[in-house]
């Protein structure tokens, strides 16, 4: 699978790949379904800010909570992401996210009509 990868990561609570239309290609970890939806919507949100402020589309997002740290890759087909138990060093799961990502260059892009 795809994500096998993010088992390796320290401290990993949870991990998905979300497609464009916001459906879970595929989740790991027992908040990998939330997480997976959450970030759909997020991403809908922020990419309406990006181009209102002419950014441009989301490629990297980080965040933190009262308990974990969540790090998200952006790309045109996917958003992959892991969140972690807060207070580790999130540099193992952003590198092997951009690993991930330049591995997921065979998605199919996306025909989405702009929001």
């Amino acid at each position: 699978m795809k994500l096998d990868p993010l088992h390796a990561v320290p401290g990993l609570v949870a991990g998905a790949l979300v497609l464009p239309d916001g459906l879970p290609a595929e989740t790991i970890g027992e908040g990998g379904d939330a997480l997976c939806a959450e970030l759909a919507a997020l991403r809908v949100g922020l990419e309406r800010v990006g181009r209102r402020l002419g950014a441009g589309p989301l490629t990297r997002l980080a965040f933190t909570t009262e308990r974990i740290e969540v790090v998200v890759v952006g790309g045109d087909a996917f958003l992959l992401a892991a969140a972690l138990h807060r207070g580790l060093d999130t540099r193992a799961a952003q590198q092997t996210l951009a690993r991930l990502a330049l591995e997921l260059s065979d998605l199919p892009q996306p025909h989405l009509e702009p929001a």
